[in-house]
């Protein structure tokens, strides 16, 4: 990884963990975090990471749609779901895509999906750390 270049970093403090507020240096970014289940006002960590990671995934997909000439379809969704898990050897996450793309071939769709899952960050990110799905719904 020493000859990459970084093209971007986030710069986040997060104050008060999971009951605090989180606050990029920018300003783009400011929110109250509530422990996920409870009555909080604001997000979590689970939900930061779902909005992360899909966002990204559509724009490796596009990258990968690109690079075969489709056009990908406006009504793209992905609908993410981060899971905070417990269990014997404690905390863990588990994550899954379920990828909306309407009116593009299945076949074409599957290709540009597994394309998306070997090259976006997040998806390297968590390759073999939790438990994850990713599928052409």
């Amino acid at each position: 990884m020493s000859d990459s270049k970084t093209l971007y970093t986030a710069h986040v403090l997060v104050t008060g963990g999971r009951e605090g507020a989180a606050r990029s240096s920018d300003g783009r970014l400011d929110v109250k975090l509530s422990t996920p289940g409870t009555s909080g006002a604001g997000t979590n960590p689970e939900q930061l990471f779902a909005a992360g990671w899909s966002a990204c995934f559509e724009g490796a997909m596009a990258i990968a749609a690109k690079a075969r000439g489709v056009d990908l379809p406006e009504a793209l969704a992905i609908d993410a779901q981060v899971e905070l898990r417990l269990g014997e050897d404690g905390y863990a996450l588990a994550a899954r895509l379920d990828v909306h793309v309407l009116g593009l071939d299945a076949d074409i769709a599957r290709q540009i999906i597994e394309a998306a899952h070997r090259t976006c960050p997040y998806s390297k990110a968590v390759k073999g750390n939790i438990d994850t799905v990713v599928a052409l719904v």
